[in-house]
This record gives structure tokens, sequence and C-alpha cells, in this order.
């Protein structure tokens, strides 16, 4: 098929069995829609009224220890209970469950004013050492069936407090995304007996139209099926089906490609860019998952400038998703921009 970058066409995400409309003509329509002006970064290190700050005392009562690194507590007001009794129902076509789980919050750095792009590459090392220890102890737990790492970042993201934090929700049941990607992983792996993202990377790496970064452990690169403007994806070269395999080298390596990412995010509007994060990796219910391997996913909703973001309505909510720039046209934007956060030019 020629000339996918001015035609209207569709793309097959080999992760979940999905389609995407991608309409490329449509990036030269006049824009008379909504714009916002945008939030001045806080430059506090601490912030006295911040309940993720040092020492600081939560809404729930509880103090914040004085801590220096990456911190992880239980959530005080979480989504999911670990003492939820198991319990079903139904009646016709009503049917519900209930769900345990146990969900925390994990804060990157005891600096307010930081985000991933602009911390040390071994201060995200750290915060990917402490995924990692919660993964294990989290996915250890009694009936912690999977463990799912994200960050929202940004108010535009529903982030409901600028210092630099994420979170952590496990729970009893495997996630419908996750259910959707294990099938399509135990496909290829007993047809090929190789990883479905290991083939995958390495024609990604082959043709170079996506790839945005690189080192000896990790490719940062765009989706060929990306639905949001920006979507980008870093995976481990090595077949590893969850964080706990990485060793301190290819922590830092995971952490390096983090930073650089979410700079080349930052550049491209010179604005604290939002997204959501998160890592996909193989259920923690003691069953054997060497189909899988893990991957981080961004989903940033800026299109057109740092005030005007891609809505997921009308045809999207309805139909399916849908984009306007190629996954190549985003690419070679993020490529073209500097690696050096516009802060500190």
């Amino acid at each position: 098929m020629n000339n996918l970058n001015k035609t209207p066409h569709r793309r097959f995400n080999i992760l979940t069995g999905e389609w995407i409309l991608v309409s490329p003509h449509r990036t030269k329509r006049p824009w008379q829609g909504k714009t916002e002006k945008t939030l001045a970064e806080n430059p506090k290190q601490f912030d006295a009224e911040c309940y993720l700050c040092p020492g600081n005392t939560r809404n729930s009562g509880e103090q914040n220890p004085d801590y220096k690194e990456p911190y992880s507590f239980i959530n005080d007001f979480p989504s999911l209970l670990a003492d939820t009794p198991e319990e079903s129902f139904q009646n016709g076509l009503l049917k519900a469950e209930t769900e345990s789980g146990i969900c925390k919050v994990v804060c990157f750095s005891p600096d307010h004013s930081l985000t991933l792009p602009v911390m040390e590459v071994e201060e995200i090392g750290k915060v990917v050492k402490l995924w990692k220890q919660e993964f294990a102890e989290l996915g250890g737990a009694p009936n912690i069936n999977y463990v799912q790492i994200f960050e929202n970042k940004g108010d535009m993201m529903g982030c409901s407090n600028p210092h630099p934090h994420g979170q952590i929700w496990s729970q009893r049941s495997i996630p419908t995304e996750i259910q959707k990607k294990s099938k399509h992983f135990r496909e290829y792996w007993k047809e090929r007996k190789r990883s479905l993202l290991e083939d995958y990377l390495e024609q990604e790496l082959e043709l170079d139209e996506r790839i945005l970064e690189k080192n000896d452990h990790f490719v940062a690169l765009i989706p060929y099926w990306a639905v949001w403007p920006y979507e980008a994806m870093i995976l481990p070269r090595k077949h590893y089906s969850h964080i706990g395999l990485l060793n301190e080298e290819e922590e830092l390596a995971f952490a390096e490609l983090i930073k650089k990412l979410t700079t080349r995010y930052d550049n491209l509007f010179e604005t604290s860019f939002p997204y959501s994060s998160g890592i996909h990796q193989q259920p923690t219910d003691g069953k054997d998952y060497p189909e899988w391997h893990f991957h981080m996913s961004f989903y940033p909703p800026l299109l057109r400038s740092a005030t005007i973001k891609k809505f997921m309505v009308g045809y999207e909510m309805f139909a399916g998703p849908q984009r306007d720039i190629t996954a190549e046209q985003a690419a070679e934007n993020l490529k073209s921009l500097h690696e050096i956060h516009y802060s500190k030019r």
C-alpha cells in the first residue's frame, strides 16, 4: 500500500486484535475548537500544603516519613479494598461479583517540583527499583492475580496532585486489557515459540521508521497501531515477562529511556506534557506465562499545541479509535526535537 501518510486506512493492533482508523488528510482541516491557557509549573521543592511531601500529614491523619528516595504507601482513598469478601450475584442477564485488591501510591521524589523528564537517570532508576519491589510483594500476596503500575501526569489527565507520583493497583481478577493481550501473546507463542513483541521489535528496528530512542537493553518507539497522537511504547530487547527480571544495569537502561522519551514529550510544545503511562506484564496468579513480554505504554492527549488535546468522542466512542497524524509523522516530529529538556537550555 502506497502513500499511507496521505490516504485513509486501518491499522491492526497485534496485541489486542483491534483495528484503528487513520485519517492523515484531516491534519489540514482548520481548527476552531477549544483552547486553554497553559498552567504555570510549580517551582516549589517543598509544599507545606501537599499531602505527598515528606513529613506532611495526609488527609487520613497518617504522617509521611522524611523520605529522601522514592516512597510508597497504601492509598488513603483506594478503589479496591483488601478485605472485601468474595461473593457473586446473577439474576437473569444481570451479573456482578465483588472485587478485592490493594492500591498504593508511589512518590517518585521528595522534591515537589520535579517530574520524570527533569529527574536524573539514577533517580528514575530508584523508582524502577521500587516498582520491582512492589510488583514482587503485591504479586506474591494472597488473592492478588494482577499488578498494574501506572502514572497519570498533569491535571489534564485527572491528576489531583502535582507532586511527582504514580499508583499501583493490584487485584484478584485479571483486567480486560491484560486478557486481550494474553490471548494474542499465547496464540503467537503456540505457533512460533517466540515472543510476539520480540519479533515485532526486530521488524521495527530493521525498518527504523518509528524508533525514537534505544540503548543496549531497551527501545522506545511509536507503535504502528498507536491510537493517541504521540502514543509511545518502551520495551526490553530481551524477552522478559515482568520487570522483576531486570538487573541493576537494565534498571538504569529502562530509566534512561523513560527520561529521554518524556523529555522529548516536554520539548514538543515546551510544556510539562500530560500523559497516562502504564506497565503491562504477566499476571501474578502463579501460572506460567512464557509468552508474555512486558512493555510500558504512554498515552498523551496533546495534538496541536500545549492547550489542544485529542478527545475520544463521536466515532471513537461509538465505533472505534481514530487518529489523524500517522505513527510515522508522530515519530518524525518527536525525533526532530532536542534531547536536552527545554527548561535546562
